[in-house]
């Protein structure tokens, strides 16, 4: 492991208390995946599971979870908390080939990190694309003590995956390799710039983009207790009732936002922390 830069390795300040280190685990195709941990804040009394987060297409878990706050009001709820850069994103590693990706061999790399840390048991929690890949890994770890998915609604069981009527993947793959965005639609060129601010590699995300995972989740299969979240008006995340409903013994909640409720709303915040309260 190795110190984080200040204030961090992709630019943000972190906002917690509790000190940040960086560590990087090689999966078995060779592609480093990056993780960033945070220790419970001094004289919290420390829960032995961690906390691990799974960010969204285009950001890097720094991004998704300390900017907001997330990882902040982790720390002083007694969490340790292990944000996971997918490949692609952030520090993890990078490349142009669509067959290094899919959020099933994101899944594969996300249980590398949890097998890295070597405890009994995470609490797991994926937004958007990270979503997918938390749902998939939720399906086949029997780690995962919890899990909490967000941004992501009907189209995980109606499509397979992230809900790709709403975003045409090859159109997304197309505008990010665009050499000039600015004929771009508003909701696509939004996402380029997004990617951009994010300080993303924008070849790589393309490549994730034409690989995403279509293929379904074995929603039956995920024994851990489960809360999806939603923002009231996201287009990727419609009818998240019929996901809640497809795995066993879930509840739902709807919080008001669109998609970027998971960097502006303090209720999805508080409502992901307090479900993951023993």
């Amino acid at each position: 492991m190795m110190p984080a830069a200040d204030p961090s390795p992709c630019g943000e300040r972190l906002m917690t208390d509790s000190p940040h280190v960086e560590a990087v685990v090689v999966v078995d195709d060779g592609t480093p995946i990056a993780y960033h941990r945070w220790e419970p804040d001094p004289g919290v009394e420390a829960h032995p599971v961690p906390v691990v987060l799974q960010h969204g297409f285009g950001a890097h878990g720094l991004l998704d979870w300390v900017a907001p706050g997330t990882v902040a009001a982790l720390t002083a709820a007694g969490r340790s908390v292990v944000a996971v850069d997918a490949r692609g994103h952030g520090r993890s590693g990078k490349s142009a080939d669509p067959a290094r990706y899919g959020e099933q061999r994101m899944a594969l790399d996300l249980r590398a990190v949890v097998a890295a840390l070597d405890v009994p048991a995470v609490d797991l929690v994926g937004y958007s694309m990270g979503a997918i890949i938390a749902l998939l890994t939720a399906a086949r770890e029997p780690l995962v003590r919890r899990l909490v998915v967000g941004g992501v609604g009907a189209g995980v069981v109606e499509v397979g995956g992230v809900d790709t009527r709403a975003l045409g993947n090859e159109a997304l793959a197309e505008a990010l390799l665009a050499e000039d965005p600015r004929d771009l639609p508003p909701g696509i060129a939004e996402m380029r710039a997004f990617a951009e601010t994010a300080g993303a590699d924008l070849p790589s995300l393309a490549a994730h983009a034409r690989s995403v995972h279509r293929d379904g989740v074995d929603l039956a299969a995920i024994k851990a207790p489960t809360l999806v979240l939603a923002g009231a008006d996201d287009p990727l995340a419609v009818r998240p009732q019929v996901l809640a409903e497809a795995i066993p013994g879930a509840s739902l909640r709807v919080v008001p936002g669109t998609h970027d409720v998971v960097g502006t709303s303090a209720e999805f915040r508080s409502a992901l922390v307090d479900f993951l309260r023993d």
